[in-house]
């Protein structure tokens, strides 16, 4: 059974940067994409960025390029989210997902698990 664990959102003011973690369990994750999404109250869930585990190819939002770095840690069995210059309107529950091959990285549908989310909230 796979397991996503996601750690390390809180209370940041804005300008100020978060390091998320998902720590993956269950399985091997090669062949696998991980991904990061967040949804706000109201709105509905966006896609943030997407790492291939094999590669380490990434993709990213245009919201949070430049701001944002997804990485992973084969060993650890973890994927990470560095969010710098934070703004009031990051402010959401981060989700981690992993996607059972690699397909179009933006659809959450075609994420296969997810985590229970991290609240990050930005004050202005």
């Amino acid at each position: 059974q796979v397991q996503l664990v996601e750690s390390g959102g809180g209370l940041v003011q804005a300008g100020g940067s978060l390091r998320l973690s998902c720590a993956a369990s269950g399985r091997t994750f090669v062949g696998f994409a991980m991904g990061w999404f967040r949804q706000a109250p109201g709105k509905e869930r966006e896609f943030i960025a997407r790492i291939t585990w094999s590669q380490g190819t990434t993709y990213y939002a245009d919201s949070v390029k430049g701001r944002f770095t997804i990485s992973k840690d084969n060993a650890k069995n973890s994927v990470y989210l560095q969010m710098n210059s934070l703004k009031p309107e990051d402010t959401a529950i981060y989700y981690c997902a992993a996607s059972v091959g690699i397909s179009t990285p933006v659809p959450a549908v075609n994420y296969d698990y997810w985590g229970q989310g991290t609240q990050v909230t930005v004050s202005s």
